[in-house]
C-alpha cells in the first residue's frame, strides 16, 4: 500500500496500480479512452492528464499521464488544476474533431463513453469547422454493425481482439490521421467472443446489430440480473426488455466468473425468447386444438393425475433447480427422471462425486488464468465453454506477466509484456478426436480416439505414480510424451486438468481424475486444479435431485409399468431417435409438456402448459464449479397482454399438486419454493441461508430494475393505451418493475441488474460497483458453493484399466460441436441460424481416400432408424473408422454418439 495526496486529500492506494487506477478505485474521477483494467495502460489517448508537483511548496507541477504513471508512496497530485482540466479539455476537443455530430440518431447515445468523458471535462463548443474525415463501413456479420467515422483512435478493439482475445481476422490499417480498424474486407468476425467490442469500444464504432432492429435507449428499459443458459460456466449477464421483449444482453461484472467479457452465444443469442409462436396459452390436443384458461388447464392437469395410476415425470438440465423440484414432488421421487441419457449420468454422477468430497480443487473461471500447466482431455472448449477457452488463453501468456514482474515491470505496462508473450508462454497439451481452435496455442495436441486418449491419460497418470496400472501396446513417441506432459505437471506451480462430458464417456472424465488425484498424492507442494465441464446450464442441479435415467423411464412407460409421462421443458427429440419418439407419443393423450418453446415434443402432447423461461422467471441454477446462482425474472408477461397465460413451471405442478391433494397452495412464491426444496436436500440448504429474501429492502426500497429517467417515468404501455396502468408487483424478488427504487451500489446487493451511477452511463460504470477496479465488487461476488471447503482426505484412484484394441470393421459415430447450433434453444433464434455452419459428416483424410470421395462428396448411411445423407469434411488428425456429427443439433440426437455404421457409401448424384 501506498499513501498519495490528490487535491489537498490523502487516500491509501494499492502501490502495484497506476495512478489512474488508483485514483478510480478510491473514487475520483478521471477522463480516459485507452485503458481498461481488462487491457491495461499504453498511453495512446492522452485524456486521463493530471498534474503532478515535486513537493508541498510546488505550485507549478508538470503534466503526466495517469495510465502511465505508477504510483509512489508520498505523491503529490491534483486533477482539478487549471492546466490539468484545460488540456484535457483540449485532447477531447481533438479526439472529436472527426466524430461526426451524431448523438441523437447513434445507437450508443446515452450509454456512451464518449458522451461521459465530454461532459466529465466540461467540454461543449467545437471550434474545427472544416471538412471531417470519412470512412467506409463494412459488413462484419449478423451480429456487430461498423461506424467507422465515429472512431477515437483509443486503439482498445485491436489490442482487445488481436492480443487478448488472439483474434486473426481484425486489424489496424493507415498511418497518422487515417487509421482505420476492421477486416482486410468484408465478412462476419471469426472469434467467439467479437461482441465484446461492443462494450469495450468507448463510442459507437460497434454496436449491437441485432439491439438495432428493435431499438430503444438505455433509459427505456427494464433490466434484471440473469444468468447465461446457453453452458455450464454460469456467466452473469444483464438483460434488457421493452415492450415484453428482450431487446439487448450485455455483461454483468463478476470478479471470479465472466469478469468484463461474455462469448457472443451468450450476447446474442436470445432473439428465441421473442418469438411470436412460443407457446402463450395451455392447449388441449385431443381431436381438435382447444385454448384453455387457468382454472381449465388446472382442471385437466388434475384429471390427468386421476386418469392414470403411474406417471413419469422427465426433468431437465435446462430449466431451474425449483422446477425441477416442483415436478419430483407432484409424481414422486421414484417416478421423477433428470432426463439426461445413461451416459451423460454416469458422467454427471462421477462429477458430483468430486465436488461433493472436495479433495481436488475446483477453480473458478478468473482461476483457470492462473495455472502455469494445463492438460485438456476429450474437450473442445472453444466450441462448447467458449468462455474457459478465452480463460485458458490468458493463462498461457501469463507466463510473460511473471517475467516482466521479475524486473520490477508492472502488469498493466502492456507493451513489454506484448513482446515477451512471443517467445515465453505457459504449457497447454490437449487430447482430442480431431482439430480445435485451442491447437494454435497447444504446445503439442494428440488426435486419437476417446479410448486411444484414455490409454495416454493413463500413461500419464502411471508415470506420475508408479502403483498404477501401466498401459501396454503404448508406442515410443506415445511413451515419451507421457512422460513429459507427466514431468511438466509435477514440475508446475499451479496444474491444471480440463474435461468434461462432450464426448459422453466416462473413461476420459475418470482418466482425468486420477491424473489430479497423482499430481496431489506425489507432489504436496505442487496446487492442482481440477475443471470438467457439464453438457447443460443446470445438470448439475438436477443431478443433486437424483432420478432415473432418461432410458430406465422410458423403459417403464414401454414396458406399461408407467401409464404416462409428464415432460417439463424437455425435448425428447434433442436426446433419442426420431423413430422411437414418434413411437412413444404416438398416444398424446398420455402425453402432458410445459415449455416456453415449440417443440416437437410440445406439439405432439395432448395437454400443454404455457411455461415462462428464463428472462420471464425467477429461479436458481448451479454451475461447472458447484456455484449455484440465481436469475431474476426481467419482465411480467401478463402485463403487456392479458391474454397470456404464461407460469412459472413450479407454479403450474404445484397448482396441480394442491388441487390433486385437496389444499390450499402452500407456496405463494419463489421463497416457499427454495425453503422446501432445503428442508429436503440438505445441501441446498446454503442458498435458503445466503441468498437474499423477496422480502429485503434498502431504506424501505426494492431495487430498481430500470435506470432513473431526467424526463420522469414513461408510459411503458403507451403503444397499447396511453392511460398507463400500475406496474405489476414482483412477489417472488426483492426488484421493482420500474425504475422506482434504489439503484445505488450497496454492501448488500451482489445482484445488480445494470450498470449505471450519476455521471457514468456506459459499461465503463461497473468502476463506482468495485472496491478496486478490475477487482472484487462492493457487495462481493453473487453465487453461492454449495459443497464443503477443499479437504486434503485423498479418496483412492477410481478403478480404469487401460484399453487393449483390436482393428474395427465398423464406423462408429462422435460428436462435434460448433459454438452456434450446439445448444439447444438458440436454435429457434433467427439470427443464430444465420450463423449455424451447414450440417456435415467429418471424417478422416485417410479414410477418403481410400473410399475415393472428394471435397465435393455427399455421403449416405442409416443410423437409429433414419438415413442420413451429408456433405462430407475431410479432416487431416481425425482416426480412420470414425465419422463426427453435429450432436445436439436438429436431426442428430445425443444417442446417436458411440453408435456403429456398418456402411458408409458415397451419394450419387
Amino acid at each position: 500500500m501506498a499513501i498519495i495526496y490528490v487535491d489537498r486529500k490523502t487516500y491509501n492506494v494499492d502501490s502495484s496500480d497506476n495512478l489512474l487506477q488508483a485514483c478510480l478505485s478510491v473514487g475520483i474521477n478521471i477522463p480516459y479512452f485507452c485503458w481498461h483494467p481488462l487491457l491495461g495502460s499504453v498511453g495512446v489517448c492522452r485524456q486521463c492528464a493530471i498534474t503532478q508537483y515535486n513537493n508541498f511548496e510546488d505550485h507549478q507541477g508538470r503534466l503526466i499521464m495517469s495510465c502511465m504513471t505508477p504510483v509512489t508512496d508520498g505523491a503529490i497530485l491534483s486533477v482539478n488544476s487549471t492546466e490539468s482540466e484545460l488540456f484535457r479539455s483540449s485532447i477531447i476537443e481533438l479526439l472529436l474533431t472527426n466524430h461526426p455530430h451524431d448523438c441523437p440518431v447513434c445507437e450508443e447515445g446515452g450509454h456512451c463513453h464518449l458522451q461521459d468523458m465530454t461532459v466529465m471535462t466540461k467540454h461543449s463548443m467545437r471550434h474545427y469547422r472544416f471538412k471531417k474525415r470519412t470512412h467506409k463501413n463494412q459488413y462484419l456479420g449478423s451480429f456487430i454493425k461498423h461506424e467507422m467515422n465515429r472512431c477515437i483512435t483509443c486503439y482498445r478493439c485491436v489490442r482487445y481482439y488481436n492480443d487478448y482475445a488472439d483474434g486473426i481476422d481484425f486489424g489496424v490499417y493507415g498511418a497518422n490521421n487515417n487509421i482505420y480498424f476492421g477486416r482486410v474486407e468484408d465478412g462476419a468476425l471469426e472469434n467467439e467472443h467479437s461482441g465484446n467490442l461492443i462494450e469495450l469500444c468507448p463510442t459507437g464504432v460497434f454496436t449491437d446489430k441485432t439491439h438495432s432492429k428493435r431499438y430503444n435507449r438505455k433509459w427505456d428499459m427494464q433490466y434484471a440480473p440473469g444468468i447465461c443458459n446457453n453452458c455450464s460456466v454460469g456467466c452473469n449477464i444483464s438483460i434488457g426488455e421493452r415492450y415484453g421483449e428482450i431487446r439487448r444482453i450485455e455483461n454483468r461484472y463478476h470478479e471470479n466468473i465472466n469478469h468484463y467479457l461474455i462469448c457472443d452465444l451468450g450476447r446474442f443469442g436470445y432473439l428465441q425468447n421473442n418469438l411470436t409462436v412460443r407457446p402463450k396459452q395451455p392447449i388441449h390436443n385431443d381431436k381438435e386444438q382447444t385454448i384453455l384458461n387457468f382454472t381449465q388447464a388446472i382442471e385437466l392437469g388434475v384429471l390427468f393425475f386421476q386418469r392414470y395410476k403411474r406417471i413419469i415425470g422427465i426433468g431437465s438440465t435446462r430449466s431451474s433447480i425449483e422446477n425441477n423440484f416442483s415436478l419430483q414432488e407432484l409424481v414422486g421421487k421414484e417416478n421423477f427422471s433428470h432426463g439426461m441419457i445413461e451416459k451423460e449420468q454416469n458422467c454427471t454422477k462421477l462429477i458430483l462425486n468430486v465436488l461433493k468430497n472436495n479433495h481436488i480443487y475446483i477453480p473458478s473461471l478468473k482461476e483457470i488464468e492462473s495455472y502455469d500447466v494445463i492438460l485438456i482431455l476429450g474437450e473442445d472448449l472453444t466450441q462448447t465453454s467458449p468462455r474457459i477457452a478465452l480463460a485458458v488463453r490468458q493463462a498461457i501468456k501469463k507466463k510473460a506477466q511473471d517475467i516482466t514482474s521479475l524486473y520490477g515491470i508492472p502488469k498493466w505496462n502492456v507493451s513489454p509484456i506484448k513482446q515477451i508473450i512471443e517467445n515465453h508462454k505457459n504449457s497447454l497439451y490437449l487430447m482430442h478426436t480431431h482439430e480445435t481452435k485451442l491447437d494454435d496455442i497447444s504446445e503439442w495436441s494428440y488426435f486419437a480416439s476417446i479410448r486411444e486418449q484414455v490409454n495416454l491419460a493413463c500413461a500419464i497418470a502411471h508415470e506420475i505414480d508408479k502403483s498404477l496400472p501401466p498401459v501396454l501396446h503404448l508406442n515410443t513417441f506415445l511413451k515419451e510424451k507421457a512422460l513429459l506432459i507427466a514431468n511438466r505437471l509435477m514440475l508446475s506451480k499451479k496444474a491444471l486438468i480440463i474435461s468434461g462430458v462432450h464426448s459422453f464417456d466416462s473413461s476420459i472424465i475418470k482418466a482425468s481424475i486420477n491424473i489430479a488425484k497423482a499430481i496431489k498424492i506425489k507432489n504436496l507442494n505442487n496446487h492442482v486444479g481440477l475443471t470438467l465441464l457439464t453438457a447443460s446450464s443446470n445438470t448439475l442441479g438436477v443431478g443433486l435431485m437424483g432420478g432415473m435415467s432418461l432410458e430406465s423411464a422410458l423403459e417403464e412407460f414401454k414396458q406399461e409399468k408407467a401409464d404416462a409421462i409428464i415432460f417439463m421443458e424437455y425435448d425428447l427429440y434433442r436426446f433419442i431417435s426420431e423413430y422411437d419418439c414418434d413411437f412413444l407419443l404416438k398416444n398424446k393423450q398420455k402425453i402432458m409438456t410445459l415449455d416456453h418453446q415449440s417443440t416437437k415434443t410440445y406439439k405432439k402432447s395432448g395437454l400443454t402448459l404455457s411455461s415462462t423461461n428464463f428472462t420471464e422467471s425467477s429461479g436458481t441454477i448451479i454451475n461447472f464449479e458447484g456455484r449455484a446462482q440465481r436469475f431474476f425474472q426481467v419482465y411480467d408477461p401478463s402485463f403487456y397482454n392479458k391474454n397470456n397465460c404464461v407460469l412459472d413451471s413450479w407454479k403450474w405442478l404445484h397448482c396441480i399438486k394442491s388441487k390433486i391433494d385437496n389444499v390450499e397452495e402452500s407456496w405463494s412464491n419463489l421463497d416457499d419454493v427454495i425453503n422446501a426444496y432445503t428442508e429436503k436436500y440438505e445441501i441446498l440448504e446454503s442458498i435458503k441461508i445466503k441468498e437474499l429474501s423477496s422480502s429485503f429492502r434498502i431504506h424501505g426500497q426494492k431495487i430498481a430494475r430500470s435506470p432513473i429517467r431526467s424526463s420522469g417515468r414513461t408510459a411503458l404501455h403507451a403503444n397499447i393505451n396511453i392511460h398507463e396502468p400500475s406496474q405489476p408487483k414482483d412477489l417472488n424478488t426483492m426488484f421493482s418493475f420500474s425504475m422506482e427504487g434504489y439503484n445505488q451500489p450497496n454492501k448488500s446487493v451482489s445482484h445488480i441488474p445494470f450498470a449505471w451511477f450519476p455521471g457514468w452511463n456506459s459499461p465503463q460504470a461497473w468502476n463506482k460497483f468495485q472496491e478496486k477496479i478490475g477487482k472484487n465488487l462492493i457487495s462481493g461476488d453473487s453465487g453461492i458453493h454449495i459443497f464443503k471447503k477443499n479437504t486434503n482426505v485423498i479418496q483412492n484412484y477410481l478403478n480404469l484399466i487401460p484399453f487393449h484394441f483390436i482393428k474395427k470393421e465398423y464406423w462408429y459415430i462422435i460428436p462435434y460441436y460448433h459454438i452456434f447450433g450446439n445448444e439447444e434453444l438458440t436454435q429457434y433464434s433467427s439470427v443464430i441460424q444465420e450463423n449455424i455452419p451447414l450440417s456435415y459428416a467429418l471424417i478422416s483424410l485417410l479414410d477418403g481416400i481410400e473410399l475415393g470421395f472428394k471435397k465435393d462428396s455427399i455421403v449416405e448411411f442409416n443410423c437409429l432408424n433414419k438415413n442420413y445423407r451429408l456433405s462430407i469434411r475431410l479432416s487431416k488428425h481425425l482416426k480412420q473408422k470414425q465419422i463426427g456429427l453435429p450432436i445436439g443439433r436438429k436431426g442428430f440426437p445425443i444417442t446417436l454418439v458411440g453408435n456403429k455404421i456398418k456402411s458408409l457409401k458415397e451419394f450419387m448424384r
